[in-house]
């Protein structure tokens, strides 16, 4: 099956730095939108970017401060995070639409998650 696996959360200092990373395994033939999702403490599930082939879109509350990209030849998308601010805090989620090996359609799919933790 599919699997998302994110890393690069950790706890960061307000102004500071972060880079995650999604890598996309398994038995894959293409994969069309990739994205980060955060949910914060007392928050409801929100989109922070997506990318697609051609395309970015960032959440208003990140725009100019956090990045997008991907590597297909890795099927990995990243999230460079500047700037930080303590309501950043949050777990962090991407998400990819994957068409495998074994089907004609595209499928969501989501990571586990990596907390991202800013201190004032």
């Amino acid at each position: 099956q599919v699997q998302l696996v994110e890393s690069g959360g950790g706890l960061v200092q307000a102004g500071g730095s972060l880079r995650l990373s999604c890598a996309a395994s398994g038995i894959i033939f293409s994969i069309n939108n990739m994205g980060w999702y955060r949910q914060g403490p007392g928050k409801q599930r929100e989109l922070v970017a997506t990318i697609t082939s051609g395309n970015t879109n960032y959440a208003d509350s990140v725009k100019g401060r956090f990045t997008i990209s991907r590597d297909n030849a890795k099927n990995t998308v990243y999230l460079q995070m500047n700037s930080l601010k303590p309501e950043d805090t949050a777990a962090y989620y991407c998400n990819a639409d994957v068409r495998s090996r074994f089907s004609t359609n595209f499928y969501t799919y989501w990571g586990q998650g990596t907390q991202v933790t800013v201190s004032s």
